[in-house]
């Protein structure tokens, strides 16, 4: 029989809310995490793109300056997120080498890297820190918080682009069935709002320059998207073997009862256009599940707003779905939250626990005039998701054409 695994804790710093509650219920406000950013840099380097979604609250303001000294602020951001679900879980007693962290990064300790250099250019080579290789190791973060909670079950990095974390999630779900482990605390973090990604990604067009009206600037589906506008934070989720979790008497938020990852082979930036990676994702997902499609009520999508990727999504989940899926309720998160990048899959994955516990989906922002060729059935106000058991899916796809799909379900004992 395989085994059941289930998320116990949660845990999170966005653009929305230096925690989940926070964010959670500004995501269901409509709120916006997107603004004009103020750095001198902006107007130094002359840059295209002034908007991103910074974090709400300043890693500085929670951890210790040691910490912050110590460590790249994409590290910062998976301790605090970490350290919140470890502690939503109850902090729960097990054996070291039974307790594995799965981590992830898109880019890793940019800000640490590129420092760096401008110390050795403007300093010498004296003036480099000590500590600049621990800092930028895209395993920083996962290496961070495996020696916060002494887990010595393996501490893993997936490295995915854009997938990354949700590509952590399907790997602890992995470890946890096959006996290996007991525990996995499991998410992704980014920290790239810096001027050479912003410059990089604006050079590639892939970026919004509605620097006019940042909150407006991430519109998923509309027929006037122009591109994903950055984010920064991180997202964690404590997920154990129900057996595990029962024993000690944990709450429960949900089941993660799928997780698929496969590749295109197409294009190291553009999504295949017939979705064929994605909806084999979301297919081996399911199969994983044990569920139908027809279980399916909620989806959180990629949508990262860009004129190609939202119809190339759309066009995978129509081969999924087919016609059930317009009565699929649609959510595209990023519109609030910006796009984090290798932090991304993993407060998707927390937003799609929550919109099943809650038994509410959240809204997408600046829809304001739907492409004709993307007729999803959209979430535009938080609504109600059905009562019984219900299945939830989130998407993450990143550039080399790697796909990842989590798939959740209601707790039923």
């Amino acid at each position: 029989m395989t085994k059941k695994i289930v998320v116990t804790g949660l845990g999170a710093t966005t653009p929305l809310g230096g925690d989940v509650p926070t964010t959670w219920q500004a995501l269901l406000a409509g709120e916006s995490g997107i603004s004009l950013l103020q750095d001198e840099w902006v107007k130094r380097f002359e840059l295209p793109v002034a908007i991103a979604g910074k974090a709400k609250v300043p890693a500085s303001e929670i951890l210790t300056v040691q910490e912050t000294k110590r460590l790249d602020p994409s590290s910062q951001f998976a301790l605090i997120a970490a350290r919140e679900a470890w502690a939503d879980a109850g902090a729960p007693e097990v054996s070291p080498e039974r307790l594995g962290v799965e981590f992830s990064t898109g880019i890793g300790g940019v800000w640490t890297l590129l420092d760096a250099y401008d110390t050795l250019r403007d300093r010498g080579v004296r003036r480099v820190l000590p500590m600049t290789v621990p800092m930028l190791m895209p395993n920083g973060p996962a290496a961070a918080v495996g020696m916060d909670i002494a887990a010595r079950g393996g501490v893993r990095t997936a490295v995915s682009a854009c997938a990354s974390s949700t590509e952590a999630i399907a790997n602890a779900l992995d470890r946890l069935r096959s006996g290996e482990l007991d525990i996995v605390v499991a998410g992704g973090c980014e920290q790239a709002v810096h001027p050479l990604p912003i410059a990089a990604f604006a050079a590639m067009h892939a970026t919004s320059r509605n620097n006019e009206n940042p909150a407006a600037a991430s519109r998923p589906y509309d027929v006037n998207r122009d591109g994903f506008v950055m984010g920064e934070g991180g997202g964690a989720m404590v997920l154990e073997t129900e057996e595990h979790a029962l024993a000690r008497g944990a709450k429960i938020y949900a089941e993660l009862a799928g997780g698929s990852v496969t590749s295109d082979a197409f294009h190291i930036t553009a999504p295949d256009p017939e979705g064929s990676g994605a909806a084999r994702a979301i297919l081996k997902a399911l199969a994983q599940a044990g569920a139908s499609t027809s279980d399916v009520v909620h989806i959180n999508a990629h949508a990262t707003s860009t004129p190609v990727g939202d119809i190339a999504e759309y066009t995978a989940l129509l081969k999924v779905f087919g016609d059930q899926l317009p009565n699929i309720a649609v959510s595209a998160t990023k519109s609030s939250t910006g796009h984090l990048l290798g932090g991304a899959g993993a407060i998707e994955a927390i937003f799609t626990v929550l919109a099943i516990k809650d038994r509410t989906a959240p809204p997408t922002l600046n829809l304001d005039n739907q492409d004709p060729e993307i007729p999803l059935d959209v979430v535009v106000t938080p609504r109600k998701l059905a009562d019984g058991p219900i299945v939830a899916i989130s998407n993450s796809f990143g550039f080399g054409g790697h796909n990842a799909v989590v798939a959740f379900r209601s707790y039923e004992r």
